[in-house]
This record gives C-alpha cells, structure tokens and sequence, in this order.
C-alpha cells in the first residue's frame, strides 16, 4: 500500500489544469476523487486527462468533466494477492481501497509501477536531415549532435526513452553520418544497443524503415531526431495496444489566434462577428507507433514520409489513433526553437532527471 495515497485524494471542483500539475506531482498515476463528505466519486489518470484534450475540454473545466465515474475499488480487508489479481486480471496500474462508507482508506499498486519493464520496441530516431533551417549551427555539426543543456540532442531524446525500459534503438543517418556514428558507437556507453539504417539518399520518415535488417514482432516508435519532450513512451506503446491501432500519431494542440473581427455573411446580411478569436487545432507532434505489418507496404528504397503513409492506412481502412501529448514538447526546428530549447532544458530535463 502506498504511503503517499492521500496526496492523491482531490475535490471534483478543482480544475482540470490544477489536477493535472498535481497528477505530475504525486506521481502516483491516479487521482482519487472525492465529494463533499469524502466518498470516492470517480478517478482521474493519465489517459482520462487525454481524452479530455482530444475532446478539447477546456483546461479550467472541474475535474468532475474528465473522471471515469465506475472505477474498479476494492474494500478494506482485501488481501494484496486478491488485489493484484484483479489489477493484472483487468489490466490495471492501481486500485482504490474503500471503507464500508465508500471513502477511499488506501490505494494498491501494481508492482510494475515502480520500476518501468524492459520494453522490447524498436525505436527508430530520423537523425539524417541537413539542418538547413539551423545553419549556421549545422554547417559541420550534423543536427542531433547540436548540444543542448551541454549534451548533443539525440543523446537526451535516447535517454529518455531508455528512462521508460526501451533499449534497441535504430538511427536513421545520413548527413555527416560519420559523426553519428562515431560519438554513439553500439550505444554500450549508454546503456542500449544501437544500430544503423545508412541513408544513401534521403528516403523520408517512413521509407528509412525498409532499410530495418529485421521486420520487429513488437509495435515499433519512430521519432523525428529534433524533438525534445517528457512524453511517458511506456503510456505510449500502451495506448498504441489497447486502441488496435495499425498506426498512432502523437498529436499537440496548437492555438491561432487571429488577430482581426471574424466576419459571418450569408448574402448580404452579416450573422455573425467575433473579435479576434482563437482556433484550436491538433498538429502532427512528429512521433508514431507502427505495428511491424505496416513495414510490408513500404517498397525497398522508397521514398516515403510518414504523413504518407498515414493516408495509406487511412485508404486500407486501418485504425490510425492520436496520441495526444500534454508533457513539455518542443521541435527544434528553427534558430529561435533552438534558443528556447537551450533556457528550458534545466527545468524540464535536468529537475526531472533528479
């Protein structure tokens, strides 16, 4: 049993944005929510939080809008055998523990939340672009070996990955592939093992994925060399899995605002005026999982991205499932990404690092 269960224990009038940071905080990976007089009225976890953006839920709405309402609970007196037998039996991280009066006394936890499993996903990272949009930082520094809080980019994004179990990793090479090579080695320094898709000429997000010596049995994450972000990947592979999903494309919501009166016409007659409002849209976040039947597609040597292949399974009437992400993201696209990434890496790496 958790000592620290009553950290999570929350009212349903907090608003979600609050509940979120505190979900972070406790680092328990569940909110227990609770009424007036402290009976368990629903619970809050990662994956409720991001149906609730993919709803573009309002971040200042109550808690109450995004919890599940009929969470497992057991009662207090269960024994922890019985406990985990039903998290494992339901596929569950954690389960609330009630007094006869429905007020939450415990939470078990499933013994794998402590310590993340070894995850058998390949993880292909595209690390062969020119840069041209960095130069002059790129002119004889191949993009992923821009440092960033004193270390070369592609060396956090893989020990980040490697934070949450994952430990095969591919890297897509192409410009000053040498380099590459030459600072990660078989990626033993590092705790992984890491390999080469050489690029010839520039076959894309997806058409590098012909060049894998082997087809993987397990769902497979690529990711654009640029990016940095606390995204949970173990959350990602799960949610990849349990959706059945041929393809899953993370998404970020991007706000545009314009910066005029919005006019409605119909005819002559204007219905409808609204001062500089915002738009909300998702934005493809540059990461995927792919289930290893989608590498069958790719024709060898061919020149693909993923946006591409996306509009096959699309076409296939395949599921292709968003993945939205709330963590700290970034693309280090521009010089000015680049600058910003530079004054954020000690908060968001650093700290969570500790």
């Amino acid at each position: 049993m958790s000592a620290r269960w009553q950290d999570a224990v929350v009212g349903q009038d907090l608003r979600l944005l609050d509940a979120i940071a505190r979900l972070d905080a406790v680092a328990l990976q569940i909110l227990l929510v609770t009424d007036d007089d402290g009976r368990l009225v629903g619970t809050l976890t990662d994956g409720d939080v991001r149906r609730a953006i993919l709803r573009q839920m309002p971040l200042d709405s109550g808690v109450a809008d995004a919890m599940y309402r009929s969470p497992t609970t057991i009662s207090l007196g269960t024994s922890r055998d019985e406990a985990m037998r039903r998290m494992r039996e339901r596929h569950l991280r954690h389960i609330p523990i009630l007094d006869a009066t429905g007020r939450p006394v415990g939470l078990e936890l499933l013994d794998e939340v402590a310590a993340p499993p070894t995850r058998q996903n390949a993880v292909v990272l595209m690390a062969g672009g020119l840069g041209t949009r960095l130069r002059p930082l790129t002119e004889k520094t191949p993009k992923p070996l821009l440092r960033v809080g004193g270390r070369p980019l592609l060396e956090t994004i893989i020990e980040s990955f490697a934070e949450h179990g994952f430990t095969r990793f591919f890297l897509s090479i192409n410009y000053r592939a040498d380099q590459v090579e030459a600072y990660f080695g078989d990626g033993s320094r590092f705790g992984v093992r890491i390999e080469y898709l050489r690029e010839d000429e520039a076959l894309g997000t997806a058409g590098a994925l012909s060049l894998l010596p082997l087809t993987p049995t397990e769902p497979i994450v690529v990711m654009n060399g640029d990016i940095l972000t606390r995204l949970d990947f173990g959350q990602l592979i799960d949610f990849h899995t349990r959706t059945n999903a041929e393809l899953t494309m993370c998404v970020r919501e991007y706000e545009v605002e314009v910066p005029y009166g919005v006019v409605e016409v119909e005819g002559e007659q204007v219905t409808s005026l609204v001062e500089k409002p915002t738009a909300r849209h998702f934005v493809n976040a540059g990461i995927y999982v792919l289930a290893p039947s989608l590498i069958a597609i790719i024709g060898d040597g061919e020149r693909l991205d993923m946006t591409d292949l996306a509009h096959r399974v699309m076409a296939g009437e395949g599921r292709l499932s968003a993945f939205p992400i709330r963590e700290y993201w970034l693309d280090i696209g521009r010089l000015k990404d680049y600058e910003r990434a530079q004054a954020d890496f000690a908060r968001y790496f650093i700290q969570a690092d500790r």
